[in-house]
């Protein structure tokens, strides 16, 4: 039996987690805490290092590592974060830091791109050598195993598939651009959609506006799954549109990389799974026959876990 251990990772704008993680993806301890954004990177990489150091006080075994995932754009040979949003980063020495006071060695990678590592190796993706996980919630993200390899690409940053075009005229992005996916089809997309709807023809919005007491600028994407399950026009109009831009952006992908397995996951498609047989159907009709030959379109499995453990698989596929 494989002994090894490592400890994952999952460093987000409101919840940091840490889990002890076996050779096989089991998860045997973990904590969790509200990430200190407030208090700065110094801050957080303090409260890193206390969770890691508190599992590894409960542990006999020894830790090959440390895995950790993070919504941002990080430096592949540095560690360093260049920029991570969410928590208002900017070029901060996080592997150097953590290296420094765990004695350990430190992996760091795009939290979306550990995820899809965790699923890969022991989750919706076991067994599969090409495969992409597509990740909907308030923005979209993707990691890519072509070849049984995780593309990384020329500056770290491949998987962006949230910011390519799918509609040439479509709404501006966040990113600068228009009509990216994630303009269409991320969380924060759908919310500023009905908002928008709804301000212009609040009787079309009526029950959009029932479930937020009238106050528009708490409609979420969230919302507009509710409405949508409760027979709203608006709203199946908007998750319709949302359909489509994720049917073309799906597409797109397969006919480029000619995955065998597209694995769906994140918090949008956990409050609409209906929505995967429809995207299911309408890929299998726009992208190239040859291309859909093997495919399979499928949940995520790890879901909320696959964050800590596909940091953990960062040390675990290298140990």
């Amino acid at each position: 039996m494989d002994d090894k251990l490592a400890i994952g990772v999952d460093l987000g704008g409101t919840k940091l987690e840490v889990a002890l993680v076996d050779a096989f993806g089991a998860i045997h301890k973990r904590h969790s805490v509200p990430t200190d954004v407030k208090g700065g990177d110094k801050a957080v990489v303090s409260q890193i290092i206390e969770l890691v150091r508190n599992l590894q006080q409960n542990t006999s075994q020894p830790i090959k590592g440390v895995g950790l995932g993070i919504a941002g754009q990080i430096d592949a040979e540095s560690g360093v974060v260049h920029f991570a949003p969410n928590l208002q980063w900017h070029e901060v020495p996080l592997k150097q830091a953590l290296s420094d006071a765990l004695k350990l060695p430190i992996s760091i990678t795009n939290d979306v791109r550990a995820a899809t590592l965790g699923e890969w190796l022991y989750g919706a993706g076991r067994g599969c050598n090409d495969l992409i996980c597509l990740f909907v919630g308030t923005g979209i993200g993707s990691g890519i195993i072509s070849g049984g390899k995780l593309l990384t690409g020329g500056s770290n940053t491949a998987g962006e598939v949230g910011h390519m075009t799918v509609d040439l005229y479509g709404p501006p992005c966040t990113c600068g651009s228009t009509g990216c996916l994630e303009a269409l089809a991320g969380g924060w997309a759908i919310a500023a959609r009905a908002k928008e709807i709804v301000k212009e023809d609040a009787q079309a919005g009526k029950l959009i506006l029932k479930l937020v007491d009238g106050h528009i600028d708490n409609i979420t994407a969230k919302v507009v799954a509710q409405a949508y399950h409760e027979g709203d026009a608006l709203a199946r109009l908007i998750i319709d549109e949302v359909t489509h831009a994720l049917i073309v952006g799906i597409a797109n992908l397969i006919n480029a990389f000619n995955p065998v397995r597209i694995i769906l996951g994140g918090g949008i498609l956990k409050s609409l799974p209906e929505l995967i047989e429809r995207i299911d159907t309408g890929v299998r009709r726009r992208a190239l026959g040859a291309a859909c030959a093997s495919l399979k379109i499928v949940n995520a499995y790890l879901t909320t876990d696959a964050g800590v453990v596909g940091a953990a698989a960062l040390v675990l596929s290298q140990a």
